[in-house]
């Protein structure tokens, strides 16, 4: 897989990164070497790797999964500038 110069303005475009045209060749060649190692390490035989979440071996800290609602609605919606009950009021933007 690679990218031409079109695909190099579009992704731009759609990430709103204003790109010179001079930078296009750049940029293209950089992505290009990106999906080429991406290619690669696809190559990788990972059959019998366990995955990991770190290299350093380390219990994930959890807390109890309960739900509540915060008891902080007041809290929340101390800076909101403008509010009903426990709700920010937004401006209607679909008519």
């Amino acid at each position: 897989m690679s990218v031409d110069s079109a695909v190099v303005r579009r992704i731009a475009h759609l990430s709103r990164i204003a790109v010179e045209d001079a930078e296009v060749e750049r940029l293209q060649g950089e992505l290009n070497a990106i999906l080429a190692f991406v290619e690669e390490l696809s190559e990788v035989d990972v059959s019998g790797v366990e995955p990991l979440t770190s290299v350093l071996p380390m219990k994930m800290k959890k807390r109890s999964d309960v739900v509540t609602d915060g008891g902080i609605a007041d809290d929340v919606l101390a800076n909101a500038p403008e509010r009903e009950d426990h709700f920010f009021v937004v401006p209607k933007v679909i008519e």
